[in-house]
């Protein structure tokens, strides 16, 4: 199991500690956020093309091969309130490595797998949890 906790800081931020790291997310200041980090789904996409790049990556390095200038580019189509359509688009200087490769590494991209699945989303909410009695603390502006 893997899990993130992200706190709402105000207005349409929040931060997303993970591990060492912490991602801030907030929306453009043309639909009234403050434009200081990547939007939901800017990250959507990001982990889409890095976890692709990787199993990309990951497959020819096994094949005793390297791809030093691989990109992946990522494009979300939208309709309404999420993507119609993602094109997943991998460049290199060596394409029929790539092409190889291609099957096994779609097969290993677990991002790619979780999107292509639609796995099952369960919502909940649960009251906050104060420490040694205190009321929660409020959220940041």
């Amino acid at each position: 199991m893997l899990e993130i906790t992200a706190s709402w800081e105000g207005g349409y931020r929040c931060s997303v500690p993970i591990r060492g790291f912490e991602v801030l997310v907030d929306e453009p200041a043309t639909v009234g956020g403050t434009d200081t980090g990547p939007t939901p789904t800017e990250l959507l996409l990001a982990s889409l093309g890095a976890c692709f790049t990787l199993a990309v990556a990951h497959v020819a390095r096994k094949r005793g091969r390297e791809l030093p200038d691989l990109r992946v580019r990522v494009r979300g189509e939208y309709r309404g309130a999420g993507f119609d359509r993602i094109l997943v688009e991998a460049t290199s200087s060596d394409p029929e490595l790539v092409r190889s490769v291609l099957d096994q590494a779609i097969r290993s991209s677990y991002v790619s797998n979780t999107i292509r699945g639609g796995p099952e989303i369960e919502y909940r909410v649960e009251p906050a949890v104060a420490s040694h009695g205190e009321r929660p603390p409020p959220p940041r502006p």
